[in-house]
């Protein structure tokens, strides 16, 4: 064989660049290479960037300050899926910062970053995608464009993703987005809820967190709440509460409940499955001030309802809201407070929070936080609104505003609040009722109370058959068949400083009535008691309809104690028809007022000369009804012959029911008399302020007096 010759190796292409290693010091040039035609250089000129950024905001900002953005917004749409990676890394981890995000809006970068969204893209993709997302969406024209631009989709989609990042981000966006109700309505028709249930089973406490914050959010529309119901998205959340290790939750949780309470039919479901005794059972036995807060505030949100308000007293509410009463934190009294005030729309609720909580939010008025004794304040104006049982807190905070040390505003401003409701014992505490104050159907004068001495009930008075006291004049514009009954559970809540107005009713029969009370009463006392079924026992059905009481008659009579029923005065009633008839046409008030004067005193035996007046007999007359009714309590149209607080009444409930703005007060030595404000005609067109008169409804029935005069202070004391 011959000798193998030796290959001579061959010699590189000239053309080609040998590998050159560059070491960059400075950012500036790592910016400079985002210029660079190769691929490879892109990638590692990004990475640079990124670990660069990654450090501080004053690094951020020195690559804002290079221009590093809108080259790096060119490389969004690269060919190389490296750099194309690399490139939202930076821009994942620069959009932290405010002046980088207003680049980023300018640039208009948010098409751009929904493109990497796509299925195919790789997840660090997503994740710093979303990431940018994120950020950016806390500005309301970014939320604007995600959302025409169809960022809700594929946001929704990436909730399912394997990595915890991309999770974390995307509903973290999500959250952002549905702040605005469009994109509410938007994530609810993409079907969000099943994937944000499956977030609440994350290992990332983080997720689960924000996962309940948007469901928060969303689940304020009902219709959400319908398909959260559906895809039992209510047992996710009681899980929640019934799991101690989930307790950094339970707050968020609670207050998607709370938005479900405030839906019938989604209240209904959490019912029909022991949901709500769970719930308060947890919420009975938890001591977080925000956990506490929240539901109480959830209930009064969901107590505007009416049949909410019948299920949540069916659960026992009240017990939950009377032991929040006695905690440590001003943030949650209030809240409670808030909710007993929401709760008294509810006849029977307002039965129970009265016994034990009309003491606790009186001694709430002592508070030194401003908005404790605010709330407390509303509560016992609308506990007490139409209930004479409750109202009986009333001595105790007269009790109070007689102590110089005690007394403060606010006992002073409840003390004012429930007299307003309760007309009949104001006047007897005050002897003044303004012109707000309208005299309804149920209003009694039994005379002026002393200070420290009970007043006492219509039913208690009617009790006492006859006595040689004065009779106590009553008032009731209405047939007794229609008295009585309303088949309703609920009346609303008062507000402060407003009266109770009639409504229409459905109304049965005196004796219907009685039976009918009876059996509710029996019912309420049950529940009141938290009597409970044995083992085996079937539970007693929550009752279908149950009777109520209108406020005007729980003015007249204490129902829960009696069958008593206040008698109807017809002849007041053909007063105020007569009235309406022949007053109310009349083009001026003061036309009118002087008509009414004289219609009042014409019935109540007309004009008296003032120098004979003690031969005015109109005592006998008033002793001879009561023997004739076996009763201290007259019905005012039945008196012929009255004397000054008789007309002044009677002047009062007719321009009540009539609109004309009057005042009642009481002087000694059984005067009273009617204030009216009058505007003066002016010449010159000019708007002059109301003059106040004094109605004469004895000597020179339509008089009118003006305040201050001698005419005027004779009337009311000689």
């Amino acid at each position: 064989m011959g000798k193998k010759v030796k290959k001579e190796a061959e010699s590189p292409p000239k053309d080609v660049f040998d590998p050159l290693l560059i070491e960059s010091k400075t950012p500036a040039t790592a910016v400079l290479m985002l210029s660079s035609p190769e691929n490879e250089v892109l990638a590692k000129a990004c990475d640079a960037l990124y670990k660069f950024a990654s450090k501080g905001d004053e690094n951020k900002l020195t690559l804002l300050g290079l221009g590093a953005l809108e080259h790096l917004y060119k490389l969004l749409s690269h060919e190389d899926p490296i750099v194309r990676r690399n490139a939202v890394m930076v821009f994942g981890i620069m959009a932290s910062n405010h002046d980088v995000k207003k680049l980023l809006r300018e640039l208009d970068i948010t098409n751009s970053l929904i493109s990497q969204l796509a299925p195919e893209e790789d997840v660090v993709v997503h994740e710093f995608a979303t990431l940018c997302l994120a950020h950016m969406a806390v500005e309301y024209t970014t939320k604007v464009k995600i959302f025409e631009q169809g960022g809700l989709e594929p946001l929704i989609r990436l909730l399912g993703s394997p990595d915890p990042d991309v999770k974390k981000n995307s509903v973290e966006c999500l959250y952002l987005l549905v702040q605005d109700f469009q994109n509410r309505a938007a994530v609810r028709e993409l079907n969000v809820i099943p994937p944000l249930l499956g977030l609440l089973e994350s290992e990332y406490p983080v997720i689960q967190l924000l996962a309940l914050q948007t469901l928060e959010v969303i689940s304020k529309d009902r219709e959400t709440r319908i398909i959260l119901g559906e895809n039992k998205g209510l047992d996710f959340l009681l899980n929640i509460l019934e799991n101690n290790e989930l307790s950094d939750l339970h707050i968020e949780a609670l207050a998607v409940l709370g938005n479900c309470l405030e839906d019938v039919h989604t209240l209904q479901l959490i019912q029909l499955t022991g949901g709500i005794k769970k719930l308060l059972s947890f919420l009975e036995i938890s001591t977080v001030p925000g956990i506490q807060k929240n539901a109480a505030k959830a209930i009064t949100k969901a107590a505007f309802d009416a049949e909410i308000r019948k299920i949540l007293h069916w659960e026992e509410v009240e017990k939950f809201l009377l032991n929040l009463l006695e905690t440590n934190n001003d943030e949650v009294k209030v809240a409670a407070s808030q909710a007993i005030s929401a709760m008294c729309g509810n006849i029977d609720s307002k039965s129970v929070l009265g016994l034990q909580g009309i003491p606790q939010l009186v001694q709430l008025l002592s508070s030194n936080n401003e908005e404790v004794k605010e709330a407390a304040v509303t509560a016992l104006s609308n506990l007490t609104t139409a209930s004479p049982r409750n109202a009986s807190a009333l001595d105790i905070l007269e009790e109070i505003n007689l102590s110089t040390k005690r007394k403060n505003k606010f006992s002073e401003a409840a003390l004012e609040k429930l007299l307003d409701n309760n007309l009949s014992q104001k006047y007897s505490r005050m002897g003044y009722l303004s012109s707000s104050n309208i005299i309804t159907n149920g209003f009694y004068d039994c005379g002026q109370i002393k200070h420290g001495k009970k007043f006492l009930s219509l039913e208690e008075l009617s009790k006492q058959g006859l006595t040689d006291r004065r009779a106590i004049i009553f008032i009731n514009a209405k047939p007794q068949e229609n008295v009585v009954v309303e088949k309703a559970q609920d009346v609303s809540p008062s507000l402060p400083g407003t009266s109770s107005r009639e409504k229409a009713s459905s109304v049965v029969s005196p004796t219907e009535a009685k039976q009918e009370l009876s059996g509710h009463i029996s019912k309420s006392s049950t529940r009141g008691k938290g009597l409970r079924k044995g083992k085996g026992e079937k539970e007693e059905e929550k009752p279908k309809e149950v009777i109520n009481i209108t406020p005007q008659v729980q003015e007249e009579i204490n129902v829960e104690h009696s069958h008593w029923l206040p008698p109807p005065d017809f002849i007041l009633m053909d007063y105020i028809n007569d009235a309406s008839k022949t007053i109310l046409p009349l083009t001026t008030t003061r036309e009118q007022v002087v008509a009414l004067a004289q219609f009042v005193a014409d019935k109540m035996g007309g004009p008296v000369e003032i120098e004979k007046l003690h031969n005015f007999s109109w005592e006998l007359q008033i002793s001879e009804i009561e023997f004739e009714l076996k009763c201290n309590i007259v019905p005012i149209g039945k008196i012929k012959r009255g004397t000054f607080y008789h007309r002044a009444l009677l002047f009062k409930v007719i321009a009540d029911r009539m609109g004309i703005g009057c005042s009642l007060v009481r002087g000694k030595y059984n005067r009273a008399w009617n204030e009216v404000k009058l505007v003066e005609d002016s010449p010159k067109g000019l708007l002059l302020p109301p003059q106040e008169y004094v109605v004469d409804l004895m000597f020179e029935p339509g008089c009118l007096m003006k305040q201050g005069t001698a005419k005027a202070d004779q009337y009311k004391r000689i």
